[in-house]
Protein backbone atom coordinates (compact mmCIF):
# COMPACT_ATOMS: atom_id res chain seq x y z
CA UNK A 1 0.00 0.00 0.00
CA UNK A 2 1.56 3.40 -1.13
CA UNK A 3 1.18 6.22 1.24
CA UNK A 4 -1.74 7.84 -1.05
CA UNK A 5 -3.68 4.71 -0.75
CA UNK A 6 -2.84 4.53 3.19
CA UNK A 7 -4.07 8.00 3.71
CA UNK A 8 -7.21 7.46 1.88
CA UNK A 9 -8.16 4.49 4.01
CA UNK A 10 -7.01 6.84 7.19
CA UNK A 11 -9.81 9.04 6.13
CA UNK A 12 -12.39 6.15 6.53
CA UNK A 13 -11.25 5.77 9.98
CA UNK A 14 -11.52 9.25 11.19
CA UNK A 15 -15.14 9.70 9.67
CA UNK A 16 -15.60 6.97 11.97
CA UNK A 17 -14.28 9.12 14.49
CA UNK A 18 -16.67 11.89 13.97
CA UNK A 19 -19.40 9.37 14.21
CA UNK A 20 -18.50 8.99 17.66
CA UNK A 21 -18.57 12.17 18.60
CA UNK A 22 -14.73 13.07 18.72
CA UNK A 23 -12.25 14.66 16.20
CA UNK A 24 -11.52 13.22 12.84
CA UNK A 25 -8.07 11.74 12.53
CA UNK A 26 -7.10 8.45 11.33
CA UNK A 27 -4.06 6.35 10.92
CA UNK A 28 -2.48 3.74 10.02
CA UNK A 29 1.21 1.84 10.65
CA UNK A 30 2.76 0.17 7.32
CA UNK A 31 5.48 -2.13 7.62
CA UNK A 32 8.24 -2.05 5.08
CA UNK A 33 6.94 -3.74 2.94
CA UNK A 34 3.70 -1.54 3.10
CA UNK A 35 1.30 -4.15 5.00
CA UNK A 36 -0.87 -2.30 7.42
CA UNK A 37 -0.04 -3.52 10.69
CA UNK A 38 -1.54 -0.96 12.96
CA UNK A 39 -5.02 1.08 12.48
CA UNK A 40 -6.35 3.62 14.65
CA UNK A 41 -8.72 6.83 15.22
CA UNK A 42 -9.18 9.31 17.82
CA UNK A 43 -10.98 7.53 20.83
CA UNK A 44 -10.58 10.10 23.34
CA UNK A 45 -14.02 11.20 24.21
CA UNK A 46 -15.22 7.06 23.82
CA UNK A 47 -12.88 6.22 26.07
CA UNK A 48 -12.48 8.67 27.91
CA UNK A 49 -8.79 8.67 27.59
CA UNK A 50 -6.54 11.93 27.15
CA UNK A 51 -4.31 9.66 24.81
CA UNK A 52 -6.56 8.51 22.62
CA UNK A 53 -4.98 10.01 19.42
CA UNK A 54 -5.23 8.35 16.42
CA UNK A 55 -1.48 7.91 16.01
CA UNK A 56 -0.93 6.74 19.78
CA UNK A 57 -3.96 3.74 19.20
CA UNK A 58 -2.41 2.95 15.77
CA UNK A 59 1.32 2.70 17.26
CA UNK A 60 -0.17 1.03 19.91
CA UNK A 61 -1.63 -1.87 17.81
CA UNK A 62 1.59 -1.89 15.66
CA UNK A 63 3.77 -2.91 18.30
CA UNK A 64 1.01 -5.72 19.61
CA UNK A 65 1.26 -7.12 15.87
CA UNK A 66 5.05 -7.08 15.91
CA UNK A 67 5.88 -8.28 19.83
CA UNK A 68 7.65 -5.03 20.71
CA UNK A 69 7.86 -1.05 20.83
CA UNK A 70 10.72 -0.29 18.03
CA UNK A 71 8.68 0.32 14.93
CA UNK A 72 12.00 0.68 12.93
CA UNK A 73 11.94 0.05 9.15
CA UNK A 74 7.66 1.44 9.49
CA UNK A 75 5.74 4.64 8.02
CA UNK A 76 2.76 6.10 10.08
CA UNK A 77 -0.02 7.72 7.94
CA UNK A 78 -2.01 9.79 10.29
CA UNK A 79 -4.75 12.12 8.49
CA UNK A 80 -3.27 15.68 10.57
CA UNK A 81 -0.35 16.62 11.54
CA UNK A 82 0.53 15.11 15.09
CA UNK A 83 0.66 16.95 18.36
CA UNK A 84 3.82 16.83 20.86
CA UNK A 85 2.49 13.83 23.11
CA UNK A 86 2.37 12.07 19.12
CA UNK A 87 5.53 13.59 17.54
CA UNK A 88 7.73 12.14 21.29
CA UNK A 89 5.64 8.66 20.56
CA UNK A 90 6.73 8.50 17.05
CA UNK A 91 10.18 9.33 17.72
CA UNK A 92 10.20 7.15 20.61
CA UNK A 93 8.83 4.44 18.80
CA UNK A 94 11.60 4.48 16.40
CA UNK A 95 9.27 5.04 13.62
CA UNK A 96 11.06 5.50 9.95
CA UNK A 97 8.83 7.35 8.13
CA UNK A 98 6.02 10.57 9.01
CA UNK A 99 3.54 10.88 6.67
CA UNK A 100 0.49 13.52 7.33
CA UNK A 101 -2.39 15.28 5.82
CA UNK A 102 -3.54 18.48 7.04
CA UNK A 103 -1.40 20.82 9.30
CA UNK A 104 -2.33 21.84 12.71
CA UNK A 105 -2.11 25.48 13.10
CA UNK A 106 -3.29 25.36 17.03
CA UNK A 107 -1.32 22.09 17.84
CA UNK A 108 1.33 20.91 15.34
CA UNK A 109 4.14 19.70 16.28
CA UNK A 110 6.11 18.34 12.97
CA UNK A 111 6.99 22.13 11.56
CA UNK A 112 3.47 24.41 12.39
CA UNK A 113 4.44 25.44 16.23
CA UNK A 114 7.19 22.96 16.90
CA UNK A 115 9.24 20.36 15.28
CA UNK A 116 9.92 17.51 17.73
CA UNK A 117 10.30 14.57 15.05
CA UNK A 118 13.43 16.86 13.12
CA UNK A 119 14.94 18.24 16.45
CA UNK A 120 18.51 17.54 15.76
CA UNK A 121 19.24 16.96 19.93
CA UNK A 122 17.03 13.83 19.42
CA UNK A 123 18.48 10.76 18.66
CA UNK A 124 16.01 9.68 16.03
CA UNK A 125 14.33 11.45 13.42
CA UNK A 126 12.02 10.28 10.96
CA UNK A 127 11.68 10.92 7.51
CA UNK A 128 8.57 13.71 6.91
CA UNK A 129 6.35 14.00 4.25
CA UNK A 130 3.22 16.40 4.32
CA UNK A 131 0.33 17.25 2.09
CA UNK A 132 -1.02 13.59 1.38
CA UNK A 133 -4.71 14.33 1.15
CA UNK A 134 -4.37 17.65 2.54
CA UNK A 135 -7.45 18.77 1.11
CA UNK A 136 -9.67 15.69 1.78
CA UNK A 137 -7.94 15.85 5.45
CA UNK A 138 -8.78 19.35 5.94
CA UNK A 139 -12.33 19.03 4.30
CA UNK A 140 -12.92 16.20 7.23
CA UNK A 141 -11.77 18.49 9.97
CA UNK A 142 -13.53 21.59 8.78
CA UNK A 143 -17.33 20.15 8.85
CA UNK A 144 -16.52 18.43 11.78
CA UNK A 145 -15.78 21.92 13.74
CA UNK A 146 -18.56 23.79 12.14
CA UNK A 147 -20.73 21.62 13.43
CA UNK A 148 -19.26 22.03 16.70
CA UNK A 149 -19.91 25.71 17.03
Amino acid sequence: MNPTEAMAEALVLARDAMGEGDVPVGALVLDADGVVIGRGRNTRERDADPTGHAEIVALRAAAVHRGQWRLEGCTLVVTLEPCTMCAGAIVGSRVARLVFGAFDDKAGAVGSLWDVVRDRRLNHRPEVESGVLVDESTALLQEFFAGHR
